[in-house]
């Protein structure tokens, strides 16, 4: 992973167009070949990014105006990120202020807690909660970077890559994207389809998730574990 803090300027260009001015950010390059830029304000998410599959390349920056009227900060450095889709992230750097990297290795996985471990693990064993005819494949399908919960197979032998969690928000449904961009460059995969699950998930999220082609499910834990009955049932 990359680390780079410095004053900057950043404009996306794509299905919208998206400025940020001139101020001091963070700048994250992750070895999946995603980057996104950071302010010091929020927990997790990101001013802007892109997605992987996409392409870094460091432009020379603009050569200094001969005269001597004052214009824009001087760029040292002029980053360009490019996505499959032809959309780019244009990064203006004017000064770095640190520029470190460093290799984390192989990530072991968010351990989940009680209700999401049991959750996967209820659905791993009636996939049909998602529709007659799927079966499961594998738990913990692992791809490059990472785990899906969920490899199954749908009623007409599609693969779809399930992510389940607990409270449906943003991050998840980016974290099920990237798996799907990975898990549709394998050829025994093909094209596999997105399904997100949870008990709960958030307006924002559900939008998201329909912009990228995934469906959202809503899980009842309490009728999955069987809560209104004495035996472990579905319905």
């Amino acid at each position: 992973m990359r680390l780079v803090v410095a004053r900057c300027q950043v404009d996306y260009a794509g299905r919208l167009t998206a400025h940020l001015p001139m101020a001091t950010r963070l700048i994250l390059v992750k070895a999946d070949g995603s980057v996104s830029v950071h302010a010091d304000d929020r927990a997790y998410k990101p001013l802007n990014w892109m997605s992987p599959p996409c392409t870094l390349v460091e432009l020379a920056p603009p050569a200094p105006a001969d005269d001597a009227v004052p214009g824009p900060e001087p760029l040292t450095a002029r980053w360009e990120v490019r996505g499959r889709d032809g959309d780019t992230l244009q990064i203006s750097i004017a000064e770095v202020l640190h520029d470190s990297s460093h290799e984390l290795g192989v990530d072991p996985g968010l351990q989940k807690d009680g209700v999401e471990a049991h959750l996967q693990a209820l659905l791993a064993e009636h996939p049909e909660t998602f529709g007659a005819g799927w079966s499961l494949v594998r738990r913990e399908h692992m791809t490059p970077i990472g785990p899906v919960d969920l490899l199954c197979r749908d009623d007409s032998g599609s693969y779809v890559a399930v992510e389940i969690k607990r409270r449906g928000e943003i991050d998840g449904v980016e974290q099920l994207t990237r798996y799907l961009d990975l898990m549709r460059r394998d050829p025994l995969l093909g094209s596999v389809r997105g399904v997100f699950a949870a008990q709960q998930i958030k307006p924002q999220a559900r939008v998201l998730a329909v912009d990228r082609g995934i469906t959202c499910v809503t899980v009842d834990y309490d009728l999955l574990r069987g809560m209104d009955d004495n035996t472990l049932r579905l319905f």
